[in-house]
Parts: structure tokens; sequence; C-alpha cells
């Protein structure tokens, strides 16, 4: 397919980098220097321009592009080029919207304006931040087939229920019906088989229905005698911080929020109703002993800056903190989270490129199985793919056991109307199914490619 992206800074080169090698990229900056560094690191056309000019879409060959992107830092850049390019016969249009007060136009902008997707970093990344804290023991959480069904991230302390488990007793020992997809062990990235054994200290991804997640964290609590969180501190008011908040207090819980700037303080204050919001320096350790923050059952720091965050992390860590989450951006420091012992991180760039690459995915197979979910794992290592069968294939109504996978593919869940599967040999794959796949392949963008 023939793309566009307009903005070349974090997330447009992310964007370049995962899809230039299965699509025509074009990336539009006004920053000549910038462009260059892009088309010198990836096999990409660049242009220098303002994108909302129509000669420099015209450059671009608008009229021929499947799938228009706008992620640069302004909102109503965005959005209006996505109008003009829709205009100019652009099929598809993708705009990166942070401000707040767009949310509620977003169904408009879409039904009305022809905006394809409308995608909010902030919101997400608190969303993702939210359930993480809703599981303590989780690193990571995600959820497939509208919540049905949850993957989750977790490391296994020394002392655990499931050190020294092979997998094929897993279920049996949880008395749950969970599915171990993948394991990091160390810089070794495992799909495992049913006699691979759990040992402390290995990250863990494995699948459950919704309820049955819920049982194996209450089950896991009681063994590790972790506490529901009950109190956060979120250190920087920015818009993650606002929308993290409001999610918060809907859960019941106490959040106190700390930010420099006193003009945003007092913005927050009047728009969030029983939230403390303190004026001072997240990084002034007086400060933070002063307002307790290291009482708290969790911390999130949500500062402007990574390496901020990540010693801010720490600090709360080595003082005694059991829930712990760094809001961090560049993957270079994405990458120090297991040498430098962080519990969760989470990266608003690296959910933009998701969402975004998943919606680029579905439209490049629409009339096959469509990509209803993509999520990139283990510093994009690791990718977990829900896939819906739209018509019959030749892979349908035929045992698992004679369909043969290529290497680095798991089928990690079927889902059949209400019904979650956790497949076996004898199970099939039918018409109207969710699938969901664990891979450490690249590029799926339809189901029959898993099958060699």
């Amino acid at each position: 397919m023939d793309i566009i992206i307009v903005g070349g800074g974090k997330v447009g080169g992310a964007l370049a980098e995962v899809l230039c090698d299965e699509h025509n990229v074009t990336i539009i900056d006004r920053s000549e220097d910038r462009i260059n560094s892009l088309i010198n690191d990836y096999d990409v056309k660049g242009i220098a321009g303002n994108c909302l000019r129509t000669s420099v879409l015209e450059e671009a060959d608008i009229e021929k592009c499947n799938i228009f992107i706008a992620v640069t830092s302004s909102d109503e850049v965005n959005i209006l080029s996505c109008l003009i390019a829709k205009k100019m016969k652009a099929r598809h249009c993708i705009a990166r919207v942070r401000n707040p007060e767009f949310d509620k136009q977003m169904v408009f902008m879409r039904e009305e304006l022809g905006i394809s997707l409308m995608v909010n970093p902030d919101y997400n990344a608190a969303n993702e931040i939210a359930k993480v804290l809703r599981y303590p023991e989780a690193i990571n959480l995600e959820s497939f087939a509208k919540g049905r069904v949850d993957l989750a991230e977790i490391r296994i302390t020394r002392g655990s229920i499931l050190e020294n488990v092979a997998l094929s007793q897993l279920s049996r020992r949880l008395r749950l019906d969970v599915l171990i997809c993948a394991v990091q062990r160390g810089e070794e990235l495992i799909i495992p088989n049913g006699s691979f054994v759990l040992h402390a200290g290995d990250k863990i991804h494995m699948t459950a229905s919704h309820s049955a997640m819920v049982k194996f964290f209450k089950s896991i609590s009681a063994a590790y005698r972790e506490k529901r969180v009950k109190s956060a501190v979120l250190i920087g008011g920015g818009r993650v911080g606002y929308h993290l908040a409001q999610q918060l207090r809907e859960m019941g819980i106490k959040v106190k929020i700390i930010e420099i700037n006193r003009d945003r303080c007092a913005e927050l204050s009047d728009q969030l109703n029983k939230v403390s919001v303190i004026c001072g320096d997240g990084t002034d350790h007086d400060l933070l002993k002063e307002e307790r923050v290291y009482d708290a059952d969790a911390v999130v720091t949500l500062t402007g800056i990574d390496e901020e965050n990540i010693l801010l992390s720490l600090l709360a860590k080595n003082n005694g903190v059991e829930k712990v989450v760094t809001k961090v951006n560049r993957m270079t420091l994405m990458q120090l989270s297991d040498t430098l012992d962080l519990d969760s991180i989470i990266s608003p760039k690296t959910i933009t490129v998701n969402q975004i690459l998943q919606y680029v995915r579905a439209k490049q197979n629409s009339a096959g199985n469509n990509i209803t979910t993509l999520y990139r794992l283990v510093n994009d290592r690791l990718e977990a793919i829900e896939f819906v069968i739209r018509e019959q294939k030749d892979y349908v109504d035929v045992p698992l056991k004679k369909l043969k996978l290529r290497s680095g593919i798991l089928i990690a869940s079927i889902i059949r109307g209400n019904e979650l599967i956790i497949p076996k040999g004898d199970d099939c794959l039918k018409v109207n199914d969710s699938v969901v796949v664990i891979t450490t392949n690249k590029g799926f963008g339809d189901l029959k490619q898993i099958f060699d």
C-alpha cells in the first residue's frame, strides 16, 4: 500500500521503521534535517514542506494514498491535514489528537468529517496504567475480544506457586484454564511447549478469560500477600496524569498529583474532583517525604523527561513502594527495565504505533481475516494479534493437529461467541471465530500466513 506519514518526530519515525518493509512510505515534515535523517535510516521517500499545502501533498502522490497518517505535534494541523488529504482522494485518514477538549467530538470527526481513526496516546496510556494498577502483580495487561480475553505479563518470583511447574501441569495446579504463550528468560524469548518448566526470574506472557485471570491474580495475591492499590501518587500532571487521575478515582483509588507548574496545578484543581493537587518539584526528595509519597500503594512517574521518570521510579522502589509504573518513550531506555528491575513501563509512543499498525494491517487484508487487535511486546520482539475469520478457508473445520504452523507461532485462544477455547489438537477453527496468535515473526496481516 501507499502510505503518507505527516510528522517525522518520535511516532512518525517509529511508524516509518515498522511500515517501510511492507509498504511504500512517504514522510512529510517541515525540517529538512529530520527528513534527511529518516531517508538515511529507512527505505522511505521524504518531502520537506508544509503538509497543509496542496502542492506538497500532490508531490507526495496524495491521489494514490491508501492511508494518510498525521502525527505532528499539533492536533489542529493533524485534523486539518486529514481533511485536506480526504478532499484530495486519500482513502483512509488517521489523526493523532491529544487535547482532551477533542474527546467528545471524536465520533463527529469520524462520521461527519471522514477521519477514519483518531488516536489519543495520552488517554490510551492512562488506560494501560489503570489496568496495571487494578492488578498490581502484572507487569503489563492487554485485552482481546472486547475485554473477554486477557494477556498478562508477570514475573515469577522465588517461592511462587508457579516456580518449577511444567506447563503441562499448570492448569491442574491452578485449577484454572490458562495458557503460557511466551517466556522471557534473560535475553532469550521462548514460545514454550508442554514440557517447559518455569523458573524464578522468568517473565511469562499468559492468556485466559477475564474471569479466569481475575481468579488467577487472587490466587497469587494470597501467596504473595499483595494488597489492592488503594492510594496512588502521580508525579507529573500532564495529559496522561489528567486522564489517569479520572480513571483511578472511578476505581475508588485515592489520588495525589505532584505538578511543578503552578498554572497547570490550578487547571487540574478545577477539572478534577476529589484529587489532591500539590504544586511542587516531584524530584525534590524532601517534598516527596513531606507528602508521604513512599507510603502510597503505587507511584506513577509521568514527567516529560524519561530519565527523570526512571530515577524517580527507582527512588520509589528503594523506599518500599509496592507498585511503580514508569512512563518512558525512548526505546533505548525501555530496554533498561530488566537491568534496573523496574516494575511496569508504559510508552504512549508505542501504544500509538501499535494502534495505527493494527489499523494498517487490517486494511491491508480487508477482504480476508481482519486484524481487530495487535500488540507488540518485549521491546517489539513479540506480536500478539487477534484475527476474525470472515469466510470459509482451507484451514477452517480442520483439527489443529492436522495443520502445520510456521515456527515461532502459538495459537493462544479461540473465541467463539461467548465461549473461550484454550486450543488443543482436536479443536478446529470456524467462520466468525476470533483467533489470538502469539508470534516472534513480524508483519502478519492475514491468518493464513501462520500456516506452513
